[in-house]
C-alpha cells in the first residue's frame, strides 16, 4: 500500500515539492552562511518524494544552534512553507483518495517549520 500511495503521491504534489525544496537548497549552499539550511532542505527534499513508510524524529544532540537556527528559518521561510502545506493538505483532502494525501502533507508542516535537529527515518 505504501508503494501506491508514493506513487500516486509523487505525481499529483511529491515531485513539485522536491524539486521546490531542491531548488532551495541549491540556493542556500550557494550563500555558503545558509549551507545548514540547504542541507536541510535537501533533506526534506528527500522526504517529500516518498513520505510514506518514513517519519521524523528529533535527531539526539541537536543543541541551542539548531534552536537558534530554526528561529532564523521560520521567520524566513518556515512560516511560509508550513501554510503552503496545510492549503494544499486540505485541497487533496476534498476527495477521498487524496484524503492520505492530505495527512501526509500535515505531517511535512513540523519539519518544514523547523527542520535543524530532525532526522528521517523509517516508519515503524
Amino acid at each position: 500500500m505504501r508503494i501506491i500511495l508514493n506513487l500516486i503521491w509523487l505525481v499529483l504534489s511529491g515531485f513539485w515539492l522536491a524539486v521546490g525544496y531542491a531548488v532551495a537548497g541549491i540556493i542556500c549552499c550557494v550563500l555558503i552562511v545558509t549551507i545548514p539550511w540547504g542541507l536541510a532542505s535537501f533533506r526534506i527534499a528527500n522526504y517529500a518524494l516518498w513520505p510514506f513508510g518514513r517519519t521524523v524524529v528529533d535527531r539526539p544532540g541537536a543543541g541551542g544552534a539548531s534552536l537558534i537556527g530554526n528561529v532564523v528559518w521560520i521567520v524566513v521561510a518556515g512560516i511560509w512553507l508550513a501554510i503552503g502545506h496545510v492549503v494544499t493538505g486540505l485541497a487533496l483532502c476534498v476527495t477521498i483518495i487524496g484524503i492520505p494525501l492530505g495527512i501526509a502533507n500535515f505531517k511535512m508542516v513540523p519539519v518544514s517549520l523547523m527542520p535543524l535537529g530532525k532526522e528521517i527515518v523509517p516508519a515503524p
